[in-house]
């Protein structure tokens, strides 16, 4: 199985991807934990509640893997959830922190906040969309992950993506 996780600064076209990848390879999707989470429970959350959240994003992650499926898109991942909690708390829970590092993906996409900023009740951070940018990139350098930035608008940013799990899908078989 191949797994690619989508990652990125709020409002940069991570779901929209995500879907559009899925439907492009008949892939298993796991959606953003997070956005349920708070859309069941209200937009205030608090420090432990992103523990709860890191821990679904994970399950949701082994209950779709279970099905076995040769490519599985995750829309987020532990790091995103980390760097969340590093910006908001100026900390991270320690489980947060070790199974960001030790969870593996075949390839991560990191979206550039090129694209128009999308006003959501569940978003936060509308300003400093680039600086984030820079400190998952960092992240991502950091912990020796493989990734590649998915730039652009529309099809274009679509096409991009699909080149990049073409060649990780391609070195898999």
């Amino acid at each position: 199985m191949i797994t690619v996780a989508i990652v990125g600064p709020e409002s940069c076209g991570k779901t929209t991807l995500a879907t559009a990848l899925a439907s492009h390879f008949h892939a298993s999707l796991v959606p953003e934990f997070s956005r349920a989470f708070l859309e069941k429970r209200g937009p205030e959350y608090s420090e432990k509640d992103l523990l709860s959240i890191a821990q679904g994003q994970i399950a949701s992650e082994e209950l779709v893997a279970r099905e076995l499926p040769a490519l599985l898109i995750c829309d987020t991942d532990l790091l995103t959830i980390r760097i969340w909690s590093e910006e908001k708390y100026g900390h991270c829970h320690p489980w947060i922190m070790q199974h960001s590092e030790r969870r593996q993906y075949d390839l991560w996409l990191l979206c550039k906040p090129d694209l128009p900023w999308e006003p959501d009740p569940l978003r936060e951070n509308p300003d400093d969309r680039e600086r984030l940018f820079e400190r998952y990139e960092e992240l991502l350098d950091q912990l020796g992950k493989p990734y590649a930035v998915i730039s652009g608008a529309g099809e274009l940013r679509t096409l991009l993506a699909i080149g990049f799990v073409e060649g990780i899908v391609a070195e898999g078989e």
